[in-house]
């Protein structure tokens, strides 16, 4: 129960920081006045949300209950107290605002403006951001941890390094499929031909996952860069599921989902290994060279004339991609019973693809 409640706590703080990240993205109106008090050389303290008990934690300011703009938020930054703002972002409340929190509380932070938004950050549910006039950062607190904005050509830098890896990785990651595919027509699959392939998957995904992050702290600015990475994973999230249940001992999308779970939370040294790939598959006795049978869920999903659900009902039907080449021209008359509509028109593309047929 108590891991449970901790985990639950994580994941609360976990997107109350999205959020933060969200609202102080590039593009929005805080993010503006933000870089407006850095450009004029202030400090600032601004909480916002859980107003009531940050009123609680202070007293004095000036009430104001005016309408939230960045032009108002720097002009009031100009005063030494904090500014109180509502959740939704509409209201500016209170201004010169002195702050008060249980100084007994918990925190790292050495300057004054910073363990002032740490403790209020811990005391109550708002987010507050602390601008620090020396050093003229700007630093978002939740939950007593912070999180440092970056500048949009800072983040520029790593985005323009996750899209060289994608971009490799996405190539590489073709080729694999491609020559995967080869083998499973010829039915010469190992574990080691699997392995590599989870592992350029799984570098993919990772990559994506970052950058997804980075995206997040772009804002408006970073509407070409998700086009982009759209366009290097396009497809892949679907590719792999069907892969792993391909070749999982439990085909079901419930098991894929676990496993590809488990897979991401791998580390990067133990994704290298067949056994522990093959562990997690569902397989404690298999060897690199083992040789894996797939259902044929992902080839069949990339012939056009297999619709949506129809390669589980094939697959369901002969049992495995090898027999369902071996009998496919025998016995059109199975697939009929699955509802393919054109099972000539399958035939062909397979030993196309197999190089059996010109």
């Amino acid at each position: 129960m108590e891991a449970a409640i901790a985990e639950a706590d994580a994941n609360d703080t976990s997107r109350r920081f999205r959020d933060a990240i969200s609202q102080t993205a590039p593009g929005t109106a805080l993010r503006l006045a933000l870089d407006m008090i850095i450009a004029g050389h202030l400090g600032a303290l601004i909480c916002i949300g859980d107003t009531d008990n940050v009123l609680a934690a202070g007293d004095d300011g000036f009430r104001l209950d005016i309408s939230f703009t960045a032009n108002r938020l720097f002009e009031l930054s100009k005063m030494d107290g904090a500014i109180v703002v509502d959740k939704g972002l509409t209201r500016i409340l209170r201004a010169n605002y002195h702050l008060n929190p249980d100084p007994s509380l918990p925190t790292s932070e050495t300057g004054m403006r910073h363990r002032t938004a740490a403790r209020m950050s811990l005391l109550t549910d708002a987010m507050v951001i602390s601008v620090s006039e020396r050093r003229q950062v700007v630093t978002v607190f939740i939950d007593g941890k912070g999180h440092q904005l970056r500048s949009v050509a800072d983040i520029m830098g790593t985005v323009n390094q996750l899209l060289v890896s994608l971009q490799s990785t996405r190539t590489q990651l073709d080729r694999k499929l491609l020559r995967l595919t080869t083998l499973e027509l010829d039915n010469y699959v190992t574990l080691s031909d699997i392995s590599q392939t989870v592992y350029l998957f799984e570098v993919l995904m990772t990559a994506s996952e970052e950058l997804g992050n980075l995206l997040l702290q772009l804002g408006s600015e970073g509407k070409t860069i998700a086009m982009q990475r759209e366009e290097f994973i396009g497809g892949m999230d679907e590719e792999y599921t069907l892969l792993v249940r391909d070749y999982a001992a439990d085909s079901s999308e419930e098991n894929a989902a676990g496993v590809r779970r488990r897979l991401h939370e791998t580390v990067n040294a133990q994704l290298r290994s067949s056994k522990r790939i093959a562990s997690i598959l569902g397989y404690e006795d298999k060897g690199e060279d083992s040789v894996m049978t797939p259902l044929g869920l992902r080839t069949l999903s990339g012939i056009s004339v297999v619709r949506e659900g129809m390669a589980d009902k094939i697959v369901d039907e002969f049992g495995s991609l090898q027999q369902l080449l071996d009998d496919i021209e025998q016995t059109p008359a199975r697939l009929d019973r699955v509802g393919v509509e054109n099972p000539g028109i399958l035939a062909d593309s397979l030993y196309r693809m197999w190089g059996k047929r010109a």
